[in-house]
């Protein structure tokens, strides 16, 4: 465990002198984290078929755990029982766990939101539980990660109207019971949730009152929920020119590629999703020009692996012909796939922060668009986005 003065210290090592992109450390009580990060999730206190051990291997520095869940079950006790989530999933890096708030969406049918909190019918056992903004802090308390997130009142990103104003000033208001209720500020650090869906004016307002409280890094969520790609950069764009630069961002929800690399270019320093995984349980595999979909009839003799420039164990040990007769068949697929989609995100991070320290952050944007676009029919959103941070593509 690391000795520091703060549960978490940012330091901002390079900035791109064309975006806004930065590159940086936070330190925290468990791990320090390069920045920008991409933070695989392992909602149940586990990545899907990979080992803590294996992640530590693949440069993983923090992984995400999720309340809801892990507050219904395994529950409180026997998680007060094993000392917090760090021992009971025998995970020695850094850890973020989400409020809770984001099954309001994802469990609509199963919960009512009100001033209180949201009352939710366990998923599990049909039982009512209650998760208020005081109950959501006093799970992650027990739970123990580094960063913990405030009960926000989430709705789904494409909504319009009256109830997206309301859940924005009801994640504000909250956000002063969170850090009332909060029993470890030397241990763990509060990050608020900036939401107002695709309302500038609300998300502006909501961002400006946030900024006020003393908090050590702030969320960007409400998106990649189903709007229009247009839409969710000029969100991300709005949002990071009001939050404070020495502070870290953390965009919620966000794994593919080209948000990753678009959203750094927008100032974001932090992003999750449980894409890499899920994906490589549908037999996928990540690659510079997207995915391979090895149940496909292509790959029955191809001896090639995934990827001839990828260092991790998969690349070196198995061919694509072999995971085109394993996958979604059997479980070691899901394990063999993994491995790789979280060394390619690892990877792709690394790249990032060593193109930015190296002042080389724009000609990598425009090199990755064309490996992935060689006809140069970009997307009219990528072409916009990168325009309002100065990189215009080859």
């Amino acid at each position: 465990m690391l000795q520091v003065k703060s549960p978490l210290l940012f330091e901002i090592f390079y900035e791109c002198q064309t975006t806004k992109a930065r590159t940086g450390r936070i330190t925290l009580i468990h791990h320090q984290i390069d920045t920008p990060v991409f933070m695989p999730v392992g909602t149940q206190g586990t990545l899907k078929g990979l080992l803590p051990q294996q992640l530590e291997q693949l440069n993983c520095q923090i992984i995400l755990g999720n309340t809801y869940h892990l507050g219904t079950r395994p529950g409180l006790n026997v998680m007060q029982k094993a000392g917090g989530l760090h021992k009971f999933m025998n995970w020695k890096r850094a850890l973020l766990t989400d409020s809770g708030g984001f099954q309001m969406v994802s469990l609509l049918e199963l919960a009512k939101i009100t001033e209180d909190g949201v009352k939710f019918k366990s998923p599990y056992n049909e039982s009512d539980c209650m998760l208020t903004p005081e109950h959501s802090i006093q799970i992650q308390n027990i739970i123990g990660a580094d960063i913990i997130m405030q009960l926000d009142d989430v709705v789904k990103s494409t909504l319009t109207g009256p109830r997206v104003k309301e859940a924005m000033y009801r994640t504000t208001r909250w956000l002063d019971r969170c850090l009332k209720a909060h029993q470890k500020p030397n241990e763990q650090s509060i990050f608020p949730i900036v939401q107002g869906g695709l309302d500038p004016k609300l998300r502006s307002e909501c961002a400006n009152q946030l900024i006020k409280c003393k908090v050590n890094g702030y969320a960007v969520g409400g998106l990649s929920g189903g709007e229009s790609k247009d839409e969710f950069w000029r969100m991300v764009y709005l949002t990071t020119n009001i939050l404070p630069k020495n502070k870290p961002r953390y965009l919620m929800g966000v794994g593919f590629a080209i948000d990753l690399i678009i959203c750094s270019a927008l100032g974001i320093d932090m992003f999750d999703c449980v894409f890499p995984t899920r994906t490589a349980r549908f037999g996928c595999a990540l690659v510079r020009t997207g995915q391979l979909n090895l149940r496909q009839v292509q790959y029955h003799k191809d001896m090639r692996p995934i990827d001839e420039s990828c260092e991790c164990n998969t690349c070196k040990t198995y061919t694509r012909a072999y995971l085109h007769h394993i996958v979604t068949v059997e479980t070691v697929a899901c394990h063999l796939l993994s491995v790789h989609n979280i060394a390619f995100q690892m990877k792709l991070m690394e790249n990032i922060r060593q193109s930015i320290k190296e002042q080389r952050f724009p000609k990598f944007i425009q090199q990755y668009m064309l490996d992935l676009y060689p006809n140069k029919e970009y997307p009219s959103w990528i072409v916009n986005a990168l325009k309002a941070v100065n990189v215009t593509l080859l």
